[in-house]
């Protein structure tokens, strides 16, 4: 499979992927233009700088909170490319009313044009995610997400730097800045003119335009799948977290760092940059995969270095107004920049795998209304930061202060929703041991790109062989395993944590496998994907012994595609029987090379055990030369 960079080659992603930019460039533009404004140049006596730039950007995402509900209706009602279209014309006449403000230099135009560039934004929010599963398949979900993602930050990058420098030139700043969102504006536009339709799913529902009923509603269809609404949630607070160091960053700058105006851009860009760069490495990371362990682990990392920032800088400057070589000559100054662009990285591997997995979980038809939802959830989340920080900030508390405080306030929350979540536990505990022990390159991705039940069927090398399997799959698999497994008591919290289906030989307890199968056609007629391995144990001389029958029983039950996988390259590890008894040796090697290749679906109709062992044997040959090669 082509890497996520292959997707800019496509017109269905192509022109999404420009008009996201523009767009998201002109917002930055004109937002920091404002803030730098009103942070170093005042030109309202009326409140503090500190109120003024927490008013600016609550009222940017203002209209995310009030219309939400309704655009995400209106994005499942209509073609959501013609929905784009629309927000792209509402940007150009928001970008003259925002000329039209500095030209006035009118602070109440300022602000009102933030808003209504909110509103335009609110449109586009939901469409602009909701259209990627129409347009990209499964596995490119987290590669596109991740362009996506990363073209948002390097617009704020190449937006906020814009918007800094211009609006500091001399005598002319504000005319530059004006005469570039339009221009823009107008670019984007034709840019989303090539998006390729996107028919609507939900064409005869009734718009609601009460926004509170609508909103419930919505919320409702979102609490509906436990964890696409965590996931929901984990990017509410991701919002929380970025609205918070971007809309502080200024002032830290100012009062604690002694930098000017262009040292606030640079600090404010290394943290764009470095979501930009977390985005693009979730695919790697992940191997295509909608990997959500990553997410924990950039928690922690987000925490620690939080704290680390409170630590370099806990008191205000001796200098002021510091250029950016003057500035990065300091080595704690050095090692703040580097940081905030740490935390940056860390933030995108925290948010792409999450986007990934409410596209790919919601219901089609509701797609758009439950990531509106997300946007709504987002907007209250960064509604919160900026009243977290007015509140504690006109109580005496230092920005510094406020950093040790998010950090604690980031890891209790990443705490509570992982652990209400048997499925994120389980993606953590696999994605650590496989990628801490395992080299694992695995062919045939795309034919787990299914909907509906399966049963994914390999053969049985070693105990690691579930976790391997798990790995590949973007969806939780409920294996059928021997009870004894059940028996050892960390295997016993894990099996139970994945809902692992226990089964016994006739002889040993026939009621135990009668139930089995039954669980097992059961889960399957539920819609979810069943683990099975047809030789029934671990193989002893390393070789695929022939299938049993039960496999069969359950088709007879509840029909679904059958999907045939081989395992090669753990035989004779620390967990297989080539030794005797497993694990019952020293590991004799560590970081091997494994392989996992997936063949495709066999439609129920057309299945027999023959088939599958022929299918399986000949990926396992297909795995050995992947290896040994």
């Amino acid at each position: 499979m082509d890497n996520q960079f292959a997707l800019l080659k496509k017109r269905r992603f192509l022109p999404l992927f420009i008009t996201q930019f523009l767009g998201a460039f002109n917002d930055n533009t004109y937002k920091n233009a404002v803030i730098i404004l009103i942070a170093f140049q005042t030109i309202s006596s009326i409140a503090s700088a500190n109120t003024l730039i927490n008013l600016a950007g609550g009222l940017f995402i203002l209209p995310f909170f009030l219309f939400s509900a309704t655009f995400g209706q209106l994005a499942d009602k209509y073609d959501k490319a013609k929905i784009i279209r629309i927000a792209k014309l509402l940007e150009i006449l928001v970008a003259i009313v925002a000329s039209l403000a500095f030209f006035l230099n009118s602070l109440f135009l300022l602000l009102t044009a933030l808003f209504l560039l909110g509103t335009q934004a609110t449109l586009f929010g939901p469409t602009k995610y909701s259209i990627l599963p129409q347009h990209l398949k499964s596995f490119e979900l987290v590669g596109g997400n991740g362009l996506i993602e990363s073209a948002t930050f390097i617009a704020i990058l190449t937006g906020t730097i814009f918007g800094g420098l211009l609006i500091t030139i001399p005598v002319y700043g504000k005319e530059i800045v004006s005469a570039t969102i339009i221009i823009i504006a107008i670019i984007g536009w034709l840019a989303s003119r090539k998006i390729p339709k996107a028919p609507s799913r939900a064409a005869d529902i009734e718009v609601d335009w009460n926004i509170f009923t609508s909103t419930w509603r919505n919320l409702k269809y979102a609490k509906q799948n436990k964890e696409v609404f965590l996931a929901i949630l984990g990017i509410s607070w991701f919002w929380f977290y970025g609205a918070f160091m971007f809309y502080q960053t200024p002032n830290y700058t100012k009062i604690y760092l002694g930098g000017n105006a262009h040292v606030t851009t640079l600090l404010i860009a290394m943290f764009a940059i470095g979501i930009g760069v977390g985005a693009l490495l979730c695919e790697k990371f992940s191997r295509k995969v909608i990997e959500i362990s990553l997410v924990p682990l950039a928690a922690i990392g987000i925490s620690a270095l939080t704290v680390f920032l409170y630590h370099l800088q806990p008191h205000t400057a001796t200098v002021t107004e510091q250029g950016i070589i003057a500035f990065i000559k300091t080595g704690h100054h050095l090692a703040i920049t580097c940081c905030l662009f740490f935390l940056g990285v860390l933030s995108g591997l925290f948010t792409v795998p999450l986007y990934a997995l409410i596209q790919d979980r919601s219901v089609k038809v509701q797609r758009s209304r439950i990531i509106a939802t997300n946007n709504i959830l987002n907007a209250v989340f960064m509604v919160l930061a900026a009243l977290y920080a007015i509140v504690l900030l006109d109580l005496g508390l230092s920005i510094p202060e406020l950093f040790l405080m998010l950090a604690g306030l980031n890891l209790l929350i990443t705490i509570y929703i992982f652990s209400v979540s048997a499925e994120f536990i389980i993606r953590l505990i696999v994605f650590l041991i496989v990628n801490l022990m395992y080299r694992l390159k695995i062919t045939g991705l795309e034919n787990l790109n299914i909907e509906g039940p399966a049963i994914y069927t390999c053969n049985h090398v070693s105990f690691m062989d579930v976790l391997i399997i798990s790995a590949a799959s973007k969806r939780p698999i409920r294996f059928i395993m021997d009870y004894k497994l059940f028996q050892a008591p960390l295997l016993h919290n894990i099996a139970k944590l994945a809902k692992t289906i226990p089964v016994a030989t006739v002889k040993e307890d026939p009621v135990m496998k009668a139930n089995a199968f039954i669980e097992a056609a059961k889960a399957l007629k539920r819609g979810e994907i069943l683990g099975i391995f047809p030789e029934g144990s671990i193989t002893r001389d390393g070789k695929i012994a022939i299938f049993r029958r039960g496999i069969e029983e359950i088709l007879n039950s509840a029909p679904a595609p059958v999907i045939p996988m081989a395992i090669y390259g753990l035989w004779g590890s620390f967990f297989s029987r080539k030794y005797g008894k497993a694990m019952a040796n020293l590991p004799r090697r560590f970081w091997s090379k494994v392989s996992l290749h997936v063949g495709k679906p066999i439609p129920a109709e057309e299945f027999s055990l023959e088939r599958l062992q022929l299918e399986i044997e000949k990926l396992y040959q297909a795995g050995q030369k992947d290896i040994e090669k």
